[in-house]
């Protein structure tokens, strides 16, 4: 079994030398069907009617046009049905030349389309079987001039087979490596969008985490010689957002974790039922924040509700940052028809030259968080001072939406 496959590797590496072999068995068929002779009493007679010179001629000629046939199809077609005309009409006893064309015919329908195997095909049966039972040594009605055309019926009809199925492998095999592509550029796009996710994640958990604790720090070391008080409370309120900043990051890192690892801390996910805390941190820090909400006690979605959150955590750190001290915030959450609006107002001095034309990743993170949501997000400065953001998520996600109907 190895060596057949061996061999068969080879004369896929050499064509040339398959099309020699094919034609050396063809020339020994056609030389031998030549000499054999039916006879209704004793089976086949051997070399009872010999073949003439110019019938063995044109049997090796014919045969070695077969050599190039899949470089030159419909060249080789015309020289072997050339051949075998001049056969239909001279040979006497006939030679069977015409096999070569039907070869021929054959390698012209694989290879070309079916438009030109049935004009080339039709061509071919005309000219021969009209050649054979008009100018032939045999009566007109013969079997072997009869047979010339389902001969050359079959060699188009196997050819034309064999092109159709290497069209629907080559096209089976093109559909799989289009699908193939496609499945790894999704799988690229899911990545980038996870490392942006969780890049955009971290971003908002330290930024105001560091930012409160930056303000603090400096609280601190404005206070420390002539208020030791304040200063062990402003410390205590670091060690309290740095707490809550490693608290937060275990449990964003806890879900990019694998099945088999740990399980991730069981902490409550950030969202709106945190909002009151997340005020109370920033007042701890010198921030004073008022809170409104009239959304009805809306159940949120999971992503909607940690968007919400992230949004007015960033608005209130950059406040914190930019609006200047005795900057006041305010933050209202409310239900409006199927969308929920978040909004976060300050009234500092520096809001507008800071916030508004920083060079960090603030406003962009939110901006794609509430994009990929379907909503929408305005921010600017304030007239009069101070600096808006204002958010309006889909209460029902586009996701949550598809599973909905019931």
């Amino acid at each position: 079994m190895s060596t057949l496959r061996r061999a068969r590797y080879q004369f896929k590496a050499h064509p040339l030398t398959l099309d020699a072999v094919i034609a050396v068995a063809v020339l020994l068929c056609m030389i031998s069907s030549a000499f054999a002779a039916p006879d209704g009493d004793h089976g086949v007679d051997w070399g009872a009617r010999p073949p003439g010179v110019v019938s063995l001629l044109l049997m090796v000629l014919a045969a070695a046009a077969l050599v190039l046939r899949r470089r030159s199809a419909l060249a080789v077609l015309a020289a072997t049905g050339t051949f075998a005309l001049i056969e239909c009409v001279t040979g006497d006893p006939r030679a069977p030349v015409a096999m070569t064309t039907v070869i021929a015919l054959y390698t012209v329908a694989s290879t070309t389309d079916r438009a030109t195997t049935w004009r080339v095909g039709l061509l071919t049966m005309t000219v021969l079987t009209a050649a054979a039972m008009l100018a032939g040594p045999l009566p007109w009605y013969a079997q072997e001039n009869i047979a010339l055309v389902a001969w050359t019926g079959i060699g188009a009809t196997a050819g034309d087979a064999v092109r159709s199925h290497r069209a629907y492998v080559q096209a089976i095999r093109e559909r799989a490596e289009r699908a193939e592509r496609t499945r790894e550029e999704e799988a690229r796009r899911r990545v980038a969008e996870e490392r942006l996710r969780i890049a955009r994640e971290l971003h908002d958990v330290v930024a105001h985490h560091i930012a409160l604790v930056n303000v603090q720090a400096g609280v601190v070391a404005h206070v420390m010689d002539r208020r030791p008080d304040q200063a062990k409370e402003a410390l205590a309120h670091v060690r309290e957002a740095s707490r809550s900043a490693l608290d937060e990051l275990r449990a964003t890192v806890g879900l990019l974790r694998q099945s088999d690892d740990p399980a991730a801390p069981t902490e409550p996910a950030s969202g709106l039922g945190r909002l009151d805390e997340l005020a109370g941190t920033f007042r701890n820090a010198g921030l004073p924040v008022q809170v409104a909400r009239a959304d009805q006690d809306t159940e949120l979605p999971a992503a909607v509700d940690l968007a919400a959150y992230r949004i007015v955590q960033e608005a209130l750190t950059n406040a914190q940052k930019h609006a200047g001290t005795g900057a006041k915030a305010e933050v209202s959450v409310v239900r409006v028809g199927p969308n929920i609006e978040v909004s976060v107002l300050d009234d500092g001095a520096g809001a507008t030259g800071a916030t508004g034309t920083g060079g960090g990743h603030g406003l962009l993170g939110m901006r794609e968080r509430v994009t990929a949501l379907g909503g929408t997000l305005t921010t600017g400065p304030r007239y009069g001072g101070g600096f808006r953001v204002h958010a309006i998520l889909p209460v029902q996600t586009r996701a949550g939406a598809e599973r909905k109907p019931e």
